[in-house]
């Protein structure tokens, strides 16, 4: 305990401890308001230290950084949605090698008969092929190979990055998300017969909104340009690779891009939040009438 520095006076001065932490002796205040303050809750200021809840206060009264789209600015340059969505479709390629009841079960048909000779698809009420789908790639032992998961996993740690540090993390995911929708929707509809499998639709929908934003921000886009002309024309030549799944993504992926990119700086956020919702509505929608055609219909196409 420490006394007064003047023993005449005879009377004790309390011990200054910490605001938050009463059992520590501190003799460091903080420089906004002035309380004892403990190495714990100290924060480097300006000028000397400050207190957590004076930083805290301080932080709500400063704007957010944001991009040039107005996504706020990641906390991290760790691309985290795009290392998540490689690291998903690498474990669930893990599950196909293991079994091929996964892509059975989980790959996109639209209507068709099953193994056990019993009809499977979004018309018989498995939506969830749609999404399930942009998650699968061909087996080690198919025609294309491994490469067809090394080929689409380098193409999002490509393009993935810079996309989602211009747009956020959400806006990203949900630009993914919806142009692997859009591709299974573009297929469904065209040959709900045909079964598929990758995540094409969904690059080609990064392909699609890097071409649409590169132009708005009036950056180079050549080279996307030259890349996606080869994968079209690799898309309509080689045998046994679903175009609509590729087309589907690119135009479902350059659409929402454009909300994203031009929409009016006042009204930007709530374009952000409608345009995905729009876009998935019809998707829905379209969905919702090839099902009713089909199981009117009564036999698959």
């Amino acid at each position: 305990m420490s006394t007064d520095p003047n023993p005449a006076s005879g009377a004790e001065t309390p011990v200054p401890v910490c605001y938050r932490h009463p059992a520590r002796e501190t003799y460091v205040r903080c420089t906004r308001c002035d309380r004892y303050i403990c190495p714990e809750c100290m924060r480097d200021a300006a000028v000397g230290h400050q207190c957590v809840d004076c930083v805290a206060q301080g932080n709500r009264g400063v704007r957010q950084p944001r991009t040039v789209l107005g996504a706020r600015t990641p906390r991290t340059a760790t691309p985290v949605v795009t290392y998540t969505l490689i690291g998903v479709c690498a474990l669930v390629y893990l599950a196909e090698a293991a079994t091929t009841r996964v892509v059975w079960d989980f790959m996109m048909v639209g209507q068709n008969i099953g193994r056990s000779g019993q009809l499977i698809g979004v018309a018989e009420g498995e939506w969830y092929r749609l999404v399930t789908s942009m998650f699968l790639h061909q087996r080690p032992n198919s025609p294309w190979g491994i490469g067809h998961i090394l080929v689409n996993m380098w193409a999002l740690w490509a393009l993935g990055p810079a996309l989602e540090q211009l747009l956020g993390r959400w806006r990203f995911l949900a630009l993914y998300l919806l142009s692997g929708l859009g591709g299974s929707v573009l297929l469904y509809l065209n040959a709900p017969a045909d079964g598929a499998v990758g995540a094409s639709g969904a690059i080609f929908g990064l392909f699609g909104a890097y071409f649409v934003i590169g132009r708005r921000l009036g950056g180079q886009v050549g080279p996307i340009v030259v890349l996606l002309v080869i994968n079209l024309v690799i898309t309509f030549t080689v045998p046994g690779i679903s175009w609509q799944g590729h087309v589907g993504g690119l135009v479902t992926g350059a659409a929402l891009a454009a909300a994203y990119a031009y929409a009016p700086a006042r009204a930007r956020q709530a374009v952000h939040i409608l345009a995905p919702v729009a876009v998935l509505a019809v998707l829905v929608l379209l969905v919702a009438v090839k099902t009713a055609e089909l199981t009117s219909a009564g036999t698959p196409l």
